[in-house]
């Protein structure tokens, strides 16, 4: 298989392990998923990646590919049939110009039927980030639609793989309150599969245990500290920022935050506030209700058990060490 190359803070590195979700890949390309998948994951853990060599390597198994990441603007039809992919990409050409990018997510589901009333075959959708594209009150039905592209096509096709990448935050929440969808969680990567990457990056940096400690393996958090020169208090202070731990919300949870720091489980206890744990997830700093460590849940390897160096409790983790870092820096700030 192909790997392809992909824009990493400014470089071009290739992609790096994730062999296990790959196989996965291949064994849904062998007999087609019977729902769509939904990925869920920390912020930056790869998904995007792997979904890009997903479409690479079924494209090399034969199927016609639909790839959408709308709020990349990068969105291609690599299909059989010329006037499906032109039509495609004109559709796209115009919907970004008129700053519609939903509007792609949706037409998706007209070109596969217009696929197939051309021609009987493969077909896969891989979709990245969708939700934020057409809204998220709007996911579960474009969900459903894609299970009905799967259970009740108006042609017929030989298989079909779907495949949508979301971030943690509310989406899994959402989603998961339908059976429309096999919901299934994705983590940072392997040890193994990060000091690959890491060796892509070029120049002076810190050893690659450091790097361990602070990213735990996540390659967008990665990119941060190498475009802020490897300064991961500077990193932790804008993430801080961006994550709004104002002032208000800090003194407001001090002592819970103060003891998830500590642990992430603290979040677990009975007379854990529910609108805490609806605010962290929401922020995207937390992953809450972690799934067993079977490795048939997971896409790719699935976490440790519990590792408190890195942030990871059974029931509930940190989505990396930078986003507790984030929290510790914005709760000493207004101590």
């Amino acid at each position: 298989m192909r790997r392809i190359k992909l824009p990493f803070a400014g470089l071009e590195v290739e992609f790096a392990d994730r062999e296990r979700a790959l196989q996965q890949v291949s064994e849904w390309a062998e007999k087609g998923t019977w729902q769509p998948v939904v990925v869920f994951g920390p912020e930056g853990c790869g998904k995007t990646a792997w979904l890009r060599q997903a479409a690479e390597l079924l494209k090399e198994k034969g199927y016609e590919v639909f790839y959408i990441h709308p709020l990349d603007k990068l969105v291609y039809a690599e299909v059989s049939v010329p006037s499906v992919r032109e039509a495609f990409a004109e559709l796209a050409r115009r919907a970004f110009a008129e700053e519609a990018p939903g509007r792609v997510a949706w037409a998706v589901f007209d070109f596969v039927r217009d696929l197939l009333k051309a021609r009987k075959a493969k077909v896969a959708v891989v979709a990245d980030d969708v939700f934020q594209a057409i809204g998220l009150d709007k996911a579960a039905a474009y969900v459903k639609g894609l299970l009905n592209t799967i259970e009740h096509p108006t042609y017929d096709y030989e298989n079909m793989v779907v495949i949508v990448a979301t971030s943690e935050g509310v989406s899994r929440r959402e989603i998961g309150r339908h059976r429309w969808a096999d919901l299934t969680p994705m983590w940072n990567m392997s040890r193994e599969g990060f000091e690959r990457l890491y060796e892509q990056v070029p120049g002076s940096k810190p050893d690659v245990e450091e790097a361990w400690r602070i990213t735990g393996g996540n390659p967008g958090v990665l990119a941060r500290l190498y475009q802020a020169k490897w300064d991961a208090g500077k990193t932790a202070t804008k993430l801080a920022s961006s994550k709004e731990l104002t002032a208000s919300f800090v003194e407001k949870w001090r002592r819970w935050l103060e003891e998830t720091i500590e642990d992430p489980d603290a979040l677990w206890r009975a007379d854990t506030p529910e609108e805490l744990v609806g605010e962290l997830v929401a922020r995207n700093l937390i992953v809450y209700n972690m799934y067993d460590r079977e490795s048939w849940l997971w896409i790719d390897q699935p976490p440790p058990e519990r590792d408190l160096e890195i942030g990871v409790g059974k029931h509930v983790a940190w989505q990396t060490p930078l986003h507790r870092e984030a929290v510790k820096r914005a709760l000493e700030k207004r101590a």
